[in-house]
């Protein structure tokens, strides 16, 4: 069981700039607005801090969930049982490195990443422009969008695994389609190395407006989810299939299918982690039934006691 007074203590005592909660609500850390509280939540201010905080935590075996932006996470909305560590504190500052490349710690928005490597005349991030997770997340899930995905641009990554720095190096990265060696594995990511190239500020600028324009007609961005909610099958589009049964706008308790996009689940009002997860297994059993398909959720589903 998760000693939160002993870690506290430990934190307070060899760590004393980083940030401590105590019974956090979760609904404030993540898109859908839904979770319960976490007994610590634990905002390191530095990359040093990061790791020594986590290997306090490994040497008093209690195993926290690592989270940025919480893009993409359905939490139980019960008291969770284990602590949080949140890389982001939107404070992190990318660095440039030279005319291509630039290195950003794990815990920046991929939107203000995005900006500042328009600003730097720095092209091969405007589709991460509109993905509202952090590095960390997109790395750890090789999120991507319009033809983009972060395979394109991860040259090196620093992670802490099994309390060891490692440096994860092209291939090694292991992406797939919402996949990399970091969701196959687990570890902590630090901060990664993108390849880039030189364009113009104002036309790398165009073009994340056109895919943000192209977002707001098509996603429903006025609404909490956790974006799409379902990996792509092979040989079929999931968003496709799910609007092929009819099931736009299908919901239960507070949550439903998106009526602009089949491939979101919104947090409609009030929505609760089981209302979430029943319209989950409805689409997947409606699909599977009346198509043959097998829908796997690309959300990340965390329960309080796992």
């Amino acid at each position: 069981m998760f000693d939160r007074n002993r870690a506290e203590a430990e934190i307070r005592r060899s760590f004393p700039d980083v940030a401590l909660l105590r019974d956090e609500p979760m609904s404030r850390h993540t898109t859908f607005h839904i979770g319960g509280p976490a007994p610590l939540m634990i905002i390191p201010s530095s990359t040093e801090d990061t790791i020594g905080v986590l290997r306090l935590l490994e040497s008093m075996d209690a195993a926290p969930l690592l989270v940025g932006n919480g893009s993409n996470l359905l939490v139980e909305d019960a008291p969770l049982s284990f602590p949080v560590v949140k890389t982001h504190t939107n404070k992190e500052t990318p660095v440039i490195l030279d005319s291509c490349r630039l290195e950003a710690p794990a815990g920046i928005t991929l939107s203000r990443l995005a900006v500042f490597a328009q600003k730097a005349g720095l092209a091969g991030l405007a589709f991460a422009h509109g993905i509202p997770g952090t590095l960390g997340g997109a790395l750890f899930m090789n999120a991507g969008a319009y033809g983009g995905e972060m395979a394109q641009v991860a040259l090196e990554t620093t992670a802490l695994i099994n309390g060891k720095l490692v440096i994860i190096r092209g291939a090694d990265h292991d992406f797939g389609h919402r996949h990399s060696c970091f969701s196959s594995s687990g570890g902590c990511i630090l901060s990664s190395v993108l390849q880039l190239q030189p364009g113009d500020s104002d036309s790398i600028a165009c073009e994340m407006d056109e895919l943000a324009a192209k977002r707001r007609a098509s996603q429903p961005l006025e609404y909490p989810s956790a974006g799409s909610a379902f990996k792509r099958p092979a040989g079929a589009y999931a968003a496709a299939l799910i609007d092929q049964c009819g099931l736009k706008g299908q919901g239960i308790g507070g949550a439903r299918v998106s009526e602009k996009h089949a491939g979101f689940i919104i947090n409609g009002g009030g929505a609760s982690f089981d209302d979430v997860l029943a319209v989950i297994h409805m689409v997947q059993e409606t699909v599977k039934k009346e198509t043959g398909f097998e829908l796997e959720p690309e959300i990340r589903i965390i329960r309080a006691n796992p």
